[in-house]
């Protein structure tokens, strides 16, 4: 007998550039840690009301500075990550509900497609600076990611049912009672215990809980085929 999959469970919101940075260093570590990743579509929103937090491009410093930060956390993650012309207009006024609604339904009943499309709806914002929040831009996201038209518009078509909107509540809110202020948060359940870890910059900190080896955002095997 093999030693036990570990349980790792990332929440995030598109809306959040750290949490792509986040998403991306776990998809590339999943097959190299023995970990069973489960990918938790959250509201940022939510999770910033509930514990009284704010953007950080509210505060002008704060905002200077992440624009700073993701132009060398492109190079240094390799993601081609960059900042929207109209930050404001794209995070505080338009949000995200709609398009994690979607990711939502699409993890309710096509799991196997959650990391894709969640990935062309990172593309669409945070490095082509494209809508997130029309019905035909998140068709559009779903279907590069490889899904059929057919299954996109039937998604698109839930995303506003009591199902999908209660498991959108109920997963933010598990964010928020595992101590969420933020997104991403990355929960370990390791040895009985549960350890909650908030940022893209703590995975040095996720290999040690798992007793694995970090070997930087572009681990070598990944690093080969960039």
């Amino acid at each position: 007998m093999g030693p036990l999959v570990r349980t790792v469970e990332l929440f995030y919101d598109v809306l959040s550039p750290y949490s792509w940075l986040g998403f991306e260093v776990l998809c590339r570590y999943q097959n190299i840690w023995n970990i069973s990743l489960q990918l938790r579509p959250s509201l940022i929103g939510g999770i910033m009301k509930d514990s009284g937090n704010k953007p950080p491009g509210l505060l002008p410093r704060k905002g200077q500075y992440m624009a700073n930060d993701i132009k060398l956390l492109r190079h240094h993650f390799q993601i081609p990550i960059q900042f929207p012309k109209d930050f404001f207009s794209v995070i505080i006024e338009k949000g995200s509900l709609s398009a994690m609604r979607f990711l939502t339904a699409v993890s309710l009943e096509h799991p196997e497609m959650l990391e894709k499309v969640s990935r062309e709806l990172w593309m669409r914002v945070w490095s082509r600076d494209e809508d997130i929040t029309q019905p035909q831009s998140i068709l559009a996201a779903a279907e590069k990611a490889g899904m059929s038209a057919e299954q996109a518009q039937g998604l698109l078509e839930k995303i506003s049912t009591p199902k999908v909107k209660n498991q959108l509540k109920e997963t933010t809110e598990a964010a928020c009672r595992y101590g969420a202020f933020g997104l991403p948060i990355t929960v370990a359940h390791v040895d009985g215990q549960t350890h909650m870890i908030f940022g893209s910059d703590r995975m040095e900190l996720l290999a040690f809980l798992l007793g694995e080896k970090w070997m930087g955002p572009v681990p070598p095997a990944m690093n080969a085929r960039l």
